[in-house]
């Protein structure tokens, strides 16, 4: 059974998109933190995630961000919100970027605006991916209503994230040694580790201070084709390369048939331009040691 929708004697973070990699893993760091945290779930979400949840002590409550009605239950009594929410891992029936990227996280900040949210973390992308495409329209409409809503919100903008673009889903399959590169394959990028967001976003939800924006990279910008070598020497074997050129990416882009191969192929689009974030005054503010390529190449080829 899912937990009550609201505990008045209890004084929670709300995470939405909890049973999520990233949202799971902000959930986990915000309970070793001696936080309450509850977590929205889905009638459809994966019962082992929202097991696993439950194990660590957070209160799931039933809901929706396409369902209006349901997040205002869910937000009653919560003063912080992080959400995560995306369709782009994994969707169930009714998911598109337009309905729940786009349309259910506006309805998020709007719930969390008419019961009295206080801080909202929203977890975006970074301000230089600039394709026409749906996610990066859904990040930005999302990121405006915030800004508007009056509530003091932290808009966190990271990068590519190693384990999604330095992993098989997207060709970089390092498993087989073999690596699809777009674009050129020179111009830097600002990989990031999802554990370090997740403790961007675990320190973002417990500070105190005002609104802001923050750009998330790694602790360097690296070329795509130089990642590759780390990986070769890591791991002692070259690597097969397969380049897509820019003019394929863009023919890729207007010729998609969904609003989610068109954000990829977007995405894509991007990381051919390259992404580069400077971390120096950042870290200042928010002292972390980020993970670098090398140090997570050496984590997945040694687990293998």
């Amino acid at each position: 059974m899912l937990g009550p929708a609201h505990n008045p004697g209890r004084v929670m973070i709300f995470v939405a998109g909890a049973t999520g990699f990233l949202g799971g893993e902000i959930c986990r760091r915000l309970v070793e933190r001696g936080q309450s945290v509850r977590g929205l779930v889905r009638s459809t979400s994966d019962p082992q995630a929202v097991e696993r949840l439950r194990s660590l002590g957070v209160e799931c409550v039933a809901g929706d961000v396409r369902d209006r009605a349901s997040l205002d239950q869910a937000c009653a009594g919560i003063q912080t919100i992080v959400t995560t929410v995306t369709t782009t891992r994994s969707r169930q029936p009714g998911d598109s970027i337009e309905a729940t990227d786009e349309a259910g996280q506006l309805n998020l900040v709007d719930a969390a605006r008419a019961v009295g949210v206080k801080r909202f973390v929203y977890v975006s992308y970074s301000r230089q991916l600039v394709d026409d495409g749906p996610l990066t329209h859904a990040k930005r409409a999302v990121e405006q209503r915030l800004i508007d809503s009056g509530m003091t919100y932290v808009i966190l903008r990271p990068s590519y994230f190693m384990e999604v673009w330095l992993g098989p889903n997207v060709g970089f399959d390092y498993a087989n040694r073999q690596a699809t590169i777009y674009g050129d394959g020179g111009r830097k990028i600002s990989f990031i580790s999802l554990a370090d967001v997740a403790e961007f976003a675990v320190r973002s939800a417990v500070a105190s201070g005002g609104s802001e924006t923050i750009e998330l990279g790694g602790p360097e910008a690296v070329a795509p084709l130089d990642v590759v070598q780390i990986f070769e020497e890591i791991g002692a074997a070259p690597f097969a390369v397969q380049r897509v050129p820019e003019d394929a990416l863009e023919a890729q882009f207007a010729a998609a048939p969904d609003s989610l191969q068109k954000s990829f192929a977007g995405l894509m689009l991007d990381y051919a331009r390259g992404d580069e974030i400077p971390m120096d005054e950042t870290l200042k503010r928010y002292p972390l040691t980020l993970t670098s390529v090398r140090e997570y190449a050496r984590s997945v080829l040694t687990d293998r």
